[in-house]
């Protein structure tokens, strides 16, 4: 079966803007259909680390607010907190970056709530008997939303190739040990150089794994959970991850995730990408380089798979050359696609519908 991907070029007129064209493309999806009255509904996108400008812009976002507030939800914008330390590692970074980078409530017209709470502990086990995982971790607020709207800056990825609508879901959408699970096989470590044997990893650790041994905190891999907690807690910096998973796996792992964040609401989201600045690698660098691809357009879908492939296919046309493969040549960017048809998250065939 096909799915719809809703099309629109970049070309505006007066009286016809992008910002117009934004809202026209979201009623022509059905973003009406997926929002019952009064849904709390999750505008899922990334801020953009700072010194980042790829990011999408906040006004196009504000236009996605006015569309569901005219649908009867009631949005909030949201993202989850990184795995890595960093300008969105915890809540209050979080929230001063997004700010900084425009998303401030008069601007954006909504309230910001970071899924994942303060430090990324506030997680929902979501079952999803995937390939892999039986159940993920997914930020709490996610999980809890009625409606989400899935706001996506398309763009090169060193683990995925690109990173559209189902990177947006699968990592975006993940609490810390969510992260830590698709990054990584293994426990967090502790680099002895600096650590100073405070205790606050020990404080924090809620199974119990971590103990001071011989000057240093120590990680009992056996009796670790996988939280990441003591990650963002350590005031030296000292509690590493060992980016040990491959990439094919990690985009695997990305896709099973992806269930988790949809799970409950699949007849209530809908996806909205933005195939412009195409840069090389993801919106967390805190710069981004020449676009890799020239501008394309605003695609919309209920269809995760079908609309990245949409904008892969895309994106190639236009560039004349795959320009993933090109920056990133020893990833293979189809699996995430792949794996999202057999897991049944959806379908790589589809219909693309002008406007």
């Amino acid at each position: 079966m096909q799915s719809t991907v809703w099309f629109t070029d970049l070309s505006s007129r007066p009286g016809k803007s992008l910002l117009d064209k934004t809202g026209e493309i979201l009623r022509a999806a059905g973003l009406a259909g997926k929002i019952g009255q009064g849904d709390l509904t999750a505008v899922k996108l990334h801020f953009g680390e700072k010194g980042n400008t790829a990011f999408l812009r906040p006004v196009f976002v504000r236009k996605a607010v006015e569309e569901i507030v005219a649908a009867g939800g009631r949005p909030f914008l949201t993202d989850t907190n990184t795995l890595y330390l960093g300008g969105r590692s915890n809540a209050v970074d979080h929230l001063r970056t997004a700010i900084t980078n425009g998303f401030a409530f008069p601007v954006a017209d909504a309230p910001i709530v970071i899924a994942d709470g303060l430090r990324g502990e506030s997680a929902v086990k979501v079952p999803i008997g995937g390939t892999i995982f039986s159940e993920v971790s997914i930020g709490a607020e996610i999980a809890n939303a009625d409606a989400m709207v899935v706001l996506t800056h398309f763009k090169g990825h060193e683990l995925s190739g690109f990173g559209g609508a189902i990177k947006n879901l699968g990592m975006g959408c993940a609490a810390r040990a969510g992260k830590l699970a698709q990054h990584s096989t293994v426990s967090p470590y502790v680099d002895p150089a600096n650590c100073t044997a405070c205790g606050t990893c020990v404080a924090h650790c809620p199974s119990g794994a971590i103990s001071i041994v011989t000057a240093s905190a120590l990680i009992d891999p056996k009796t670790c959970i996988g939280c990441a907690d003591c990650i963002v807690v350590c005031p030296e910096h000292t509690v590493k991850i060992d980016w040990n998973e491959a990439a094919p796996m990690v985009q695997k792992k990305m896709v099973e995730h992806a269930l988790g964040a949809l799970r409950g609401k699949r007849d209530s989201v809908l996806f909205l990408s933005f195939v412009t600045q195409v840069s090389p690698f993801c919106d967390c660098y805190g710069n981004n380089d020449l676009p890799i691809a020239p501008d394309v357009g605003i695609l919309a879908s209920d269809d995760p798979v079908a609309i990245d492939q949409a904008c892969a296919d895309l994106v190639i046309k236009a560039a004349g050359r795959d320009p993933f493969r090109a920056t990133h040549p020893s990833i293979d960017w189809s699996i995430q696609l792949a794996h999202g048809e057999e897991t049944g998250l959806g379908t790589r065939n589809y219909e693309i519908r002008p406007l």
